[in-house]
């Protein structure tokens, strides 16, 4: 084009509007004449309060600052909030960037776009199902994939397959590398429901935010303010905070355990010590703890009563100090080095932790009584349960307990003596314990030359299976056979031999009280071969190092011993926390260990007596 034909066309072309000069204009009669919107039209909007999770997201992404969150009376599950969000639309500018984001799917907008009221009140709208003027307008713009402002999908992490990982007990999960954690960071909200339901109250959004903007000594900072056991965590945390996760309500949720990990995983030891030894309390004589048991709850306690100045003794009847975690949990999910990490941090603040000594026996809980201000109990369950059925007491029936801690001594050099191989194992229980047995079992099988020849079998159907999905599916992979939905009847031997378990069908494990109550369709029968039982339903306390005197002061419901909210039992320098309060859960061990040091805190800046 030449610049005199450009001249033209722009000299003359507002003139191809005059045609329009005298055209009658069209005329809308607000509110007596209504034009239809179009089908996607952003109009005003609507709320399904049922699907809202009170997240957020919608406000905080608003370029108007057009939403508030609101708090309403309603009752909602745990890992949501009271919240809904109410509409300004003196600022809303009708963008729907609130319901691109909609982590649930619940806010859309209508094709309604009139409203007219003196009061200006009424432009300031908490929306629900039936909408602005409560007629139940239909739905005009909604999120579709072309629109989609969430990742729902996680950032791809290697692991081992399965037909590799099975022949041998190394760490399968890999763990991100740093652009993998980066993305992987990017994809939360921070909407923090996941602190909400975390049972530490861990500040998950500000250590994932320190992932994404590259600074590890930030994610470390805020990671150790609530759990002194992240190498741990960050590996076989149950990470209920990943169940109410605003990203999962659509999608996957985000990786808020390997993110954990992949922060320690970053970190030198000698750092990680030296940040924290900056924030120790410095006291003067301020009083000596001691801490039965060296196991979640115990190591949190002490970590926190010596950032707090206090001289802490840990006493351990084992030879080496982490409980379940060291003598429970296999290698291929927590190595000997990750739980070697958080337990050196610990000990690196002066904690002094005495292996092989058993309280009860060594020495009472009366001296400890005596020699210290306060005592910590955080013993765990560490004894197995059993089904009772006919033939458990014979040989070739085992529990899981002892088991698993025969095979951790034996992999990591402990001990000589090899658990014997079966050439066929049957499982009986459906949590991650049982898991843990068929999954280390299977490993020794093929270690050991055999074909992996593992199955476990549980009251509960696949789906209800109290053990991690990761758990279940993996072990799948690595060959295990399930047999749900099935209860032990009898244990079947030949010459002194298992040959397998006599099983019937469960129909219920829960009555409608949601107390556990099986029952069972004894017409539907079904054997499962196999050499050798492990029994894996359940763990229970061993209470034999509390003296008698003790025992009568304290209170006991199902086995577990009652204490306030700060961890202190009805004796005041006695505190409890772990597997003996809240049942065996690491994480919930972490969170009692840290509310028991600020109740011993309390407790002894009292100044009260014993």
């Amino acid at each position: 084009m030449s610049i005199y034909d450009s001249f033209v066309k722009t000299f003359w072309g507002p003139t191809v509007a005059w045609k329009r000069l005298f055209t009658k204009p069209v005329t809308i009669k607000v509110p007596k004449t209504y034009r239809e919107a179009s089908e996607r039209y952003r109009g005003l909007h609507i709320n399904d309060w049922e699907k809202c999770s009170g997240c957020s997201t919608c406000s905080k992404i608003c370029p108007t600052d057009a939403i508030r969150m609101v708090s309403v009376d309603i009752t909602v599950e745990a890992g949501n909030k009271p919240l809904r969000p109410a509409i300004d639309y003196g600022r809303c500018s009708f963008c729907a960037m609130c319901v691109d984001i909609c982590t649930t799917g619940s806010l859309v907008m209508t094709r309604e776009y009139i409203h007219i009221s003196d009061d200006p009140d009424s432009f300031f709208f908490l929306p629900d199902e039936t909408g602005i003027h409560h007629d139940n307008p239909g739905v005009g713009y909604s999120r579709d994939e072309n629109s989609e402002l969430l990742d729902l999908k996680r950032a791809d992490m290697e692991e081992i397959p399965g037909d590799e990982r099975v022949q041998s007990f190394v760490e399968y999960v890999k763990g991100y590398s740093r652009e993998q954690a980066i993305a992987e960071a990017a994809r939360c909200v921070d909407c923090e429901l996941c602190v909400d339901v975390c049972p530490a109250n861990m500040d998950i959004p500000r250590y994932i935010e320190s992932v994404f903007n590259r600074d590890i000594s930030d994610g470390i900072d805020w990671i150790y303010r609530t759990n002194p056991l992240p190498s741990i965590c960050g590996r076989v945390c149950t990470h209920k905070c990943e169940t109410v996760c605003s990203i999962g309500k659509r999608g996957e949720p985000v990786a808020i355990r390997w993110l954990k990990r992949y922060i320690m995983d970053q970190a030198d030891n000698e750092d990680i010590v030296r940040q924290i030894g900056e924030t120790k309390v410095i006291r003067k004589a301020v009083g000596k703890v001691a801490i039965v048991g060296a196991g979640p709850a115990g190591l949190t306690a002490a970590y926190y009563l010596s950032l707090m100045g206090y001289s802490v003794t840990v006493f351990e009847s084992k030879p080496l100090a982490g409980g379940v975690m060291r003598y429970g949990i296999p290698r291929y999910r927590l190595p000997d080095e990750a739980l070697d990490r958080d337990i050196e941090v610990i000990k690196s603040l002066g904690v002094e932790i005495k292996c092989n000594i058993t309280v009860g026996k060594a020495l009472s809980l009366n001296e400890l009584e005596r020699d210290y201000e306060a005592v910590f109990l955080g013993t765990g369950f560490n004894k197995g349960r059993g089904t009772g059925v006919k033939g458990t007491d014979r040989d070739g029936v085992l529990l899981a307990t002892p088991l698993l801690e025969k095979i951790s001594d034996f992999m990591r050099g402990e001990s000589q003596e090899k658990p014997f191989l079966p050439d066929s194992l049957i499982v009986v229980g459906g949590g991650n314990v049982a898991m843990d047995v068929a999954r280390s079992v299977a490993r020794l099988q093929r270690m050991n030359g055999k074909p992996v020849d593992v199955k476990v079998t549980s009251l509960e159907s696949l789906d209800e299976m109290p053990a991690d999905l990761d758990e279940i599916v993996e072990g799948k992979d690595e060959g295990i056979k399930y047999f749900p939905s099935r209860g032990p009847k009898e244990i079947l031997f030949e010459e002194n031999r298992v040959i397998g378990l006599k099983t019937v069908a469960c129909s219920e494990v829960f009555d409608e009280d949601g107390r556990f109550n099986p029952k069972f369709d004894e017409s539907d029968e079904r054997i499962i071969s196999g050499s050798m039982v492990v029994e894996a339903i359940g763990q229970a306390p061993d209470y034999d190092y509390l003296p008698d005197q003790l025992k009568e002061k304290l209170v006991f419901v199902r086995g577990r011993i009652m204490v306030n909210e700060k961890g202190q039992t009805d004796l005041p320098w006695l505190f409890a926390g772990g597997d003996i309060v809240n049942g065996p859960d690491i994480i919930h061990g972490v969170a009692d260990g840290h509310r028991a040091a600020i109740g011993i805190d309390e407790y002894l800046s009292s100044g009260v007596e014993k």
